[in-house]
């Protein structure tokens, strides 16, 4: 993609950070782990004589996405909150490297090696994402790692963000746009004072949105999580492991069970965990979960900042696991009414990102006892892409951030007809990762092999 001229560029429109966006950022300038997302896409690479193209090509293609051409830059006083603005040095060439993948070149050590890429903050001088060719895997194959902070896409828009990368996907300019110019001071300062009026002016909206976004996170005197080794507090080192399960097994058990896809990833996660803390001699009754929801299924690709709102979700973990399944099918779909509303972080605004810049957040996720592990699943391409020609065979997500005492997440990606679940842990906090590996398989093969039908009402 050939570069636009700077001269004579268009004003640029205000683009305003949203809260949340603005929270993820205070939160991860404070944390010990930088708050990004990942996505490792493996590509068989068997036919292609030059694998070494991928990288530019996919760092072209993110290029003619607008907000992965801009910085989220502080205004001068009295010109309102920070915004985005084009960054008139943006060059997709240093978005893009290659590193070579260590010794045996398979799954596991392209799973390592792309969970240390991620946890690794991108520089802070450009737009906040960046590409990883990995070329050399076992069988012929490529790893693809893309990287973008979470201030920049939530989970849906980093989807979207993958699907530009699909050939076939909307057309793609053969220039890059010419950086454009700030919007004057005048202009800023105009449209702060239209934002403060908007904001006293939805005084009643903003009530009702904290109520709602206070129930979703199990209100303010909600029961604690069970203490157990779960919870301690986490460094800054990561490690990751993935499980993949059937997608149409997956959801024919749910349905079954009068559940969705969702409900069954929780009933497995959930009752590996109790597992795991079986084999450290300890009990846990409900196993109590985050799970990201949001309105939007979609986003496009002006929609890539954070929506999701953290609903707490305790699940019962007695029992086999399509008992257990039968029983929690649908306790989500009722909850997530509650969660409509923007995440707490971002209806308190000022106020969260005073706390959070002062190390209060940290100090406070340290020491919770509201939810044992947070869960995320996004449903991706139902069938399988190519980029530049290449088949992608997988897709595997990779979030880290700031974890608090939450020593393992897990995040899940369904591509293709398979299910992708990846648990990303502190290896300090949790040196059986394996263990609860083996456990979550076990959980998700007893769900596949033996759907239990809904009970008659």
């Amino acid at each position: 993609m050939a570069r636009g001229d700077v001269r004579g560029g268009v004003t640029a429109p205000v683009e305003r950070a949203g809260a949340a966006d603005l929270a993820m950022r205070t939160v991860g300038s404070r944390s010990p782990v930088p708050n990004q997302l990942g996505a490792v896409l493996v590509l068989d690479t068997r036919q292609e004589p030059d694998p070494g193209r991928l990288g530019p090509e996919v760092a072209r293609r993110l290029a003619a996405v607008p907000r992965l051409r801009q910085r989220l830059v502080r205004l001068p006083p009295g010109a309102g909150g920070p915004a985005w603005v084009d960054d008139p040095a943006f060059d997709p060439a240093a978005h893009v490297r290659e590193v070579p993948c260590p010794e045996p070149r398979d799954d596991r050590a392209l799973l390592d090696l792309a969970t240390a890429l991620v946890a690794r903050a991108l520089p802070a001088d450009r737009p906040a994402w960046g590409v990883v060719l990995v070329p050399g895997l076992a069988g012929g194959r490529t790893g693809l790692v893309v990287i973008a902070s979470h201030e920049v896409v939530d989970g849906i828009g980093g989807l979207a963000v993958l699907a530009h990368l699909a050939d076939g996907a909307a057309p793609r300019p053969a220039r890059i746009p010419a950086p454009r110019p700030r919007p004057p001071y005048p202009v800023l300062v105009a449209d702060a004072a239209r934002a403060r009026v908007r904001a006293v002016r939805r005084w009643r909206s903003w009530l009702r949105a904290l109520r709602r976004s206070l129930a979703a996170g199990g209100g303010l005197s909600a029961a604690p999580a069970a203490p157990c080794s779960l919870l301690a507090p986490t460094g800054s080192r990561r490690c990751a492991a993935a499980v993949r399960v059937d997608l149409a097994a997956l959801r024919a058990a749910a349905h079954a069970a009068g559940g969705t896809v969702n409900d069954a990833l929780l009933v497995a996660v959930t009752g590996a965990l109790s597992a795991l803390l079986a084999a450290r001699w300890e009990a846990v009754d409900p196993v109590v979960v985050v799970v990201m929801v949001t309105a939007r299924r979609s986003a496009g690709l002006a929609e890539l900042g954070n929506a999701a709102t953290p609903l707490v979700v305790p699940v019962p973990v007695a029992g086999e696991p399509g008992d257990r399944l039968r029983r929690f099918a649908g306790t989500v779909r009722r909850a997530r009414d509650q969660a409509t509303a923007p995440p707490l972080v971002a209806l308190l605004g000022p106020l969260f990102r005073a706390l959070a810049g002062t190390g209060a957040y940290h100090w406070y996720l340290s020491r919770q006892r509201r939810f044992h592990t947070l869960v995320s699943d996004v449903p991706g391409p139902d069938r399988p892409v190519t980029v530049a020609g290449v088949p992608v065979t997988a897709v595997v997500p990779v979030a880290v951030g700031e974890a608090g005492n939450v020593t393992v997440a897990f995040d899940a990606l369904s591509y293709a007809g398979t299910l992708m679940v990846t648990a990303v842990a502190d290896p300090e906090r949790l040196p059986d990762l394996p263990v609860l590996v083996a456990a979550l398989e076990r959980e998700l093969a007893a769900l596949v092999s033996r759907p239990v039908p809904a009970a008659s009402s």
